[in-house]
């Protein structure tokens, strides 16, 4: 069985036991999380899909940790302008566990 969730903008195809690294989530590591928007719902002989949402599917996940992802450069340039600018960037994630799926 599997679903297609969307989870902070983004769309994930999760599986009971994936782990996923997801936008931050304000709980703490060892909480359960809800997941409520599930675009598809599959199993071996049936799909349903939502419209948009499959109504009274659910996706339970748990928090494992916090974390922030590894750093990405930004640099502008304007050419003959003496124009430069260096910045790093790293988001903040948090990564769950699939732990069951619901239809």
């Amino acid at each position: 069985m599997y679903a297609i969730v969307e989870f902070g903008g983004k769309q994930y195809r999760v599986q009971p036991g994936d782990t996923l690294k997801v936008e931050l989530v304000h709980a703490e590591p060892g909480e359960k999380v809800n997941l409520e928007k599930i675009l598809i719902l599959a199993d071996d002989q049936d799909v349903k899909i939502g419209e948009p949402y499959v109504q009274g599917a659910s996706v339970e996940a748990s928090v494992l940790k916090h974390a922030k992802d590894d750093k990405i450069l930004v640099f502008k340039y304007k050419s003959k302008k003496n124009y430069r600018r260096f910045r790093g960037h790293r988001q903040n994630y948090t990564e769950i566990k699939i732990e069951s799926i619901r239809g």
